[in-house]
């Protein structure tokens, strides 16, 4: 960090919650926030989900995290921006990264949570419902804050697997890139290269080059991790990358040899820009820097 400021503050410009359409086949639920230093936003945040899972992976203990793009108003000071929401107990986690000032070149990672105060409303034609924050008592939008705390800062190299297993694991992803073809008018793609980026865990500077490596059910991609030359660890992670929902799930495991072994698993909605090639079918999908957190924090 930067020594000096130990917690920031988000302002949460606006939020809302779009259930599923019950009508369509494969409908997702939609949340999303405006966030801002001040009254006007910075950064604009959207996940999508199954409705039943609520904002947890299959439903189960691994939280969905989602990237925030920065909207180019203003001086975004951060590199990253994400957000995740615990839809049954309408809680919604943010943490952001940023560089350091200090001669390592090192980031920073801070972290927060709100409690959504939310009004839902069923819009009876068609089934589905919305949800926005409840109006103060003189029906104006509540002024919505999250704050944020710095993180400690990343282990280093010597570290041990106890270390490890005592520090909240989480990663930056960059250079993602996915080629797919898919012919004008075409129901399916003919054909997908699936996702290859760089992860770098933010509890330890280990640095891993992804690459996909096959498919399940001819859907969902696989690939492995591979730390970067000169690294000597215990540890090894991989990936899965469902393109339908645009989930992708790192699992970062560590080898102990004795009872302090574990596992990390992240969950994020990647949302990649993809642009077709001039006179091309092909595809091409790339993504600024991406943080993928654990467990919440």
């Amino acid at each position: 960090g930067n020594g000096t400021t130990t917690s920031f503050q988000y302002r949460v410009v606006d939020a809302r919650y779009d259930s599923a359409d019950p009508s369509r086949k494969g409908s997702l639920a939609t949340i999303a926030a405006s966030l801002g230093n001040s009254a006007s936003p910075l950064y604009e945040c959207v996940a999508q989900w199954p409705e039943s899972w609520a904002g947890w992976y299959e439903g189960g203990h691994d939280i969905i995290w989602s990237d925030c793009i920065w909207n180019g108003a203003g001086s975004g000071q951060d590199k990253t921006v994400s957000f995740a929401v615990d839809w049954k107990k309408k809680v919604m986690y943010l943490s952001h990264t940023f560089a350091c000032s200090d001669k390592k070149g090192s980031d920073g990672l801070a972290t927060g949570l709100i409690t959504l105060d939310f009004n839902c409303s069923a819009v009876a034609e068609d089934g589905t419902s919305y949800c926005v924050p409840k109006s103060t008592a003189t029906g104006a939008r509540p002024v919505l804050s999250i704050s944020t705390k710095i993180a400690p800062a990343p282990l280093d190299a010597t570290s041990t697997c106890v270390d490890n297993s005592k520090s909240y694991q989480s990663w930056q992803l960059e250079k993602w890139l996915r080629q797919y073809e898919m012919p004008p008018g075409a129901a399916t793609l003919k054909s997908d290269t699936g996702p290859s980026f760089k992860l770098k865990s933010m509890a330890n500077n280990d640095v891993f080059s992804c690459v996909t490596s096959g498919t399940q059910n001819n859907s969902i991609f696989e690939g492995v991790c591979k730390l970067n030359s000169g690294q000597v660890s215990t540890t090894t992670a991989k990936f899965r990358f469902d393109p339908k929902l645009n989930l992708l799930t790192i699992t970062q495991h560590w080898e102990c040899g004795n009872s302090s072994t574990f596992s990390a698993v992240g969950v994020s909605f990647v949302q990649a820009t993809c642009d077709r090639g001039f006179n091309s079918d092909v595809f091409t999908c790339t993504s600024d820097p991406v943080w993928i957190g654990t467990e919440v924090v």
